[in-house]
């Protein structure tokens, strides 16, 4: 079966059309490379280079005929989200209607959508299922919660079936090493300690540790990129088979705190990672654990790799060969 990814060539994409390649798909990333890198395409993998915003180019890749989509092309940074809402307005909302209008016409389904558990905002009660009040505290979050929205009404409107996966934490690297480039511009904990670490910057900031968790640290639930991708490809498989949209949470269900990502880090690397205690950043939650039953018992997920220590050894790999002192 033929599989368009698009975004395929940034940190999730290039997991994601892994997972499809090593399950014997002929898979075709369509990317523009503001994100995403070259290291990341495969050689059993066709590469389109192509924009979003040139609907165009999409018609055109879209007309060669595919069996499903998965859309991966997005602006990220919650914090960027906030001062730049034009930009996130254009590549996320926009860009996401080129792509439904295309497929529509083109009559290409199911699309499988990178959301995000940011539509949830702070959390009402935990662990959050896919149930939980939708109250996205910042313009990236709005923009994925809006996605998934204009996707209930193409399944309706066109029969265009969908799978909205809504990730919590993603990190860690392919464990056999065959995604070769660096996420750019990391904003989340794992990857900003791996710079610590190979002396890429600094130090590390732990943003308040007097939370009310068990050692005073935010408790986040990380879930390792290759269970994600796997996920990608059971939810496009669950919709083949029973021709029904689906939207899920992928999470590991475990909470690990700042502190214990940080300790663990350093006992797995076995180098410094310089650390100060600063004060705590508005809007960040004391705990956020995802319930991830509906994947589990819909898609028969259950992550492999979203160990700590997998996280850290499989994300340090990639890491230690830039190591600068």
């Amino acid at each position: 079966m033929r599989i368009l990814v698009i975004g395929g060539a940034g940190y999730i994409g290039s997991h994601v059309a892994r997972a499809f390649l090593d399950r014997g798909y002929e898979v075709t990333v369509f990317d523009n490379l503001q994100t995403g890198l070259r290291e990341n395409l495969f050689r059993d993998a066709r590469f389109v280079y192509g924009d979003i915003m040139r609907p165009e180019q999409l018609r055109e890749v879209m007309a060669e005929g595919f069996d499903g989509c998965v859309h991966l092309a997005a602006l990220k940074a919650a914090g960027q989200s906030m001062l730049k809402p034009e930009a996130y307005t254009e590549a996320n909302i926009a860009g996401t209607i080129n792509i439904l209008n295309q497929a529509a016409e083109a009559g290409l389904s199911p699309i499988i959508f990178s959301s995000s558990a940011a539509v949830y905002g702070s959390p009402q009660y935990l662990p959050i299922d896919e149930e939980h009040p939708k109250e996205p505290e910042n313009f990236y979050g709005f923009t994925k919660l809006e996605i998934e929205r204009l996707l209930g009404w193409y399944d309706q409107l066109k029969g265009m079936r969908f799978a909205a996966i809504r990730y919590f934490n993603a990190a860690g690297y392919d464990v056999e090493g065959r995604v070769k480039g660096l996420e750019l511009n990391p904003e989340n904990l794992l990857p900003i300690v791996m710079e610590v670490a190979a002396g890429m910057r600094p130090k590390l900031s732990i943003y308040g540790t007097d939370y009310p968790t068990r050692d005073g640290s935010c408790i986040r639930d990380y879930v390792h990129v290759t269970d994600l991708a796997e996920a990608h490809v059971a939810a496009f498989e669950y919709i083949l088979q029973h021709d029904k949209s689906l939207t899920v949470n992928l999470g590991s269900q475990a909470g690990v705190t700042v502190l214990e990502m940080v300790e663990r880090a350093r006992a797995i690397i076995g180098r410094a990672i310089p650390a100060e205690i600063v004060g705590r950043r508005a809007g960040d939650p004391s705990e956020l654990v995802a319930s991830s039953g509906k994947a589990r018992e819909l898609l028969g997920w259950v992550p492999k790799y979203s160990d700590v220590n997998t996280l850290v050894s499989s994300t340090w790999k990639m890491y230690e060969k830039y190591i600068t002192c």
